[in-house]
């Protein structure tokens, strides 16, 4: 029993078959919300609603409005509000009405609009569609238990028609009434853009609280006063919301009665994102963490892209795609009702993807905050780096660009490569593949390439001199041949290709490096 006294749905909800099932046509003018409630940092759940509903305001060349649901003071945060604006803005999400824009149906806070509920709920009341209720939660549950029925079966309807005498009773006890919205005695169906028909059964959901006796409005009043106000036409939210939608058709019908809807909206809920082992994802797992992800290396158009595949797809066979052929393809009808699986894998591997497609420089200027971060070079942007920095990294960028699928792998890519040092400690799993030859190969290298003039320092002559000494005249395999070698120049197993990377280090560092790993043998 929630705090309302309340169980939220009992009884029947019906899926209707294919044949019946009808998806309704988009109005004219499309206005879409994004309402989050600030309570968290922002998870991919919630940046996928965002998405979906930016993308059909796009597609249709509609509306998209950005409201907070700021009510619930206790669980709200100013933090949790400056986030979920910093994760729209680094995504490109924008908006066209709501905060910081502005718009003709502001406020866009919800803790600043108290007195237009106020103002609702009393029309609500007056019109006899609200009633005030009495019960306590503990009474409600005895009720129930009196009558056979299940404890949490929730509310049976009780102050329905109290009368004057009987609130006044109440009243004299110091009891304040909650306001409840009366549910009509029928069927409440909705053609639901993504699922199709759906239908309630009446007396399935009950008599629910709007207002609480505190004077608080609940969830179940701001959010379809404010979407009234907004003149929101198109609701799409998550599945987890579809138990509510039968409560805001009914209260819908009583604010156009009363004039202050002009119309009902479209309804379409989104499928559930899944995690590890067909659960739900929560918002405290991991994968769920937008800026985890960003903080890994994620880019904006790798993320959104592998986002846009939690229930849509742009076409059977493609997988890759920017957000300018999304908008031009999006249509929330295609979206799929099935849950989607969040793949960790996959979205990297998209990101990838993404990565490869950015001209050299762009990928260089979002590279170097990672870089900078990760101590690999002095400063966190482009034209803050030092000159050696920037010669370095711009030399090195086709080999790294199309290596690393996150911009957090970079710093490993090109620490050696940028640092001046004369011996790298090698990770453990490189120095796994040092076998005995080890020594003799690097003997064999600094002997071949301290011969080496300055002029012909380049990475095609360095491969013929090292080929000729180690594997021709030395007898090595490639790999037990160069393997120390680039275990030397770089200290890790996988790294920028090696005669490219001694060509950028320069003579000097590179002889050092593989006299110091000699020595540490």
């Amino acid at each position: 029993v929630g705090l309302d006294g309340t169980s939220g749905l009992r009884g029947t909800m019906e899926l209707m078959t294919e044949a019946e099932n009808t998806k309704p046509e988009l109005p004219e003018h499309v206005r879409v919300r994004f309402c989050p409630s600030p309570t968290g940092i922002p998870h991919v759940g919630m940046v996928r609603t965002a998405l979906f509903n930016w993308a059909e305001a796009r597609h249709t060349k509609g509306t998209f409005v950005f409201r907070i649901e700021d009510t619930d003071a206790q669980r709200d945060s100013e933090e949790s509000y400056n986030q979920i604006i910093e994760a729209l803005n680094w995504l490109g999400i924008d908006w066209d009405e709501g905060i910081n824009v502005g718009g003709p149906d502001g406020p866009y806070r919800q803790s600043e609009r108290g007195d237009i509920y106020k103002d609702v709920a009393a029309k609500l009341l007056e019109a006899g569609y609200a009633y005030e209720s009495f019960s306590t939660p503990e009474e409600i549950e005895a009720r129930n238990v009196a009558a056979g029925r299940p404890k949490a079966f929730g509310y049976d309807g009780y102050d329905r028609d109290l009368t004057e005498e009987q609130k006044a009773a109440f009243r004299a006890e110091g009891r304040k009434p909650a306001l409840r919205i009366r549910m009509p005695d029928e069927d409440v169906a909705f053609d639901d853009l993504i699922r199709g028909r759906i239908e309630f059964k009446a007396g399935s959901v009950p008599d629910y609280v709007i207002v609480r006796p505190n004077g608080d409005p609940l969830y179940t009043l701001t959010n379809p006063v404010d979407d009234a106000m907004m003149n929101i036409n198109v609701v799409l939210r998550g599945e987890d919301l579809l138990s509510s939608t039968p409560r805001q058709i009914v209260l819908y019908r009583y604010l156009i009665e009363l004039g202050v809807a002009k119309e009902m909206p479209l309804f379409g809920h989104m499928p559930y994102v899944m995690g590890q082992g067909n659960k739900k994802l929560s918002k405290r797992d991991p994968e769920s963490n937008l800026f985890l992800h960003r903080d890994n290396g994620f880019i904006r158009e790798g993320l959104l892209n592998y986002l846009a595949l939690l229930g849509w797809s742009i076409a059977a066979d493609r997988d890759v795609f920017s957000m300018e052929e999304m908008i031009e393809k999006f249509d929330v009808r295609d979206v799929k009702a099935n849950p989607a699986r969040f793949d960790l894998d996959k979205a990297i591997s998209i990101n990838a993807e993404h990565i490869r497609m950015l001209e050299p420089q762009d990928f260089l200027n979002r590279a170097v905050p990672y870089l900078n971060r990760d101590g690999v070079v002095s400063a966190d942007s482009w034209d803050a780096l030092t000159d050696r920095e920037r010669e370095v990294l711009s030399a090195s960028v086709e080999l790294v660009q199309p290596r690393v699928r996150l911009l957090g792998e970079v710093a490993g890519m090109v620490g050696s490569l940028l640092s001046t040092e004369g011996y790298i400690e090698p990770d453990d799993d490189a120095k796994k593949q040092l076998k005995d030859s080890a020594p003799a190969v690097l003997d064999a290298a600094i002997a071949a390439l301290s011969d080496v003039a300055e002029d012909d320092w380049k990475t095609d002559f360095l491969h013929e001199t090292l080929n000729k000494s180690l594997i021709e005249d030395g007898g090595y395999k490639p790999r037990l041949a160069f393997g120390p070698v680039r275990v030397a120049m770089s200290g890790r197993r996988v790294s920028p290709p090696l005669f490219e990377s001694m060509e950028i280090v320069g003579k000097e560092i590179t002889v050092a490096r593989l006299q110091g790993l000699r020595e540490h043998l």
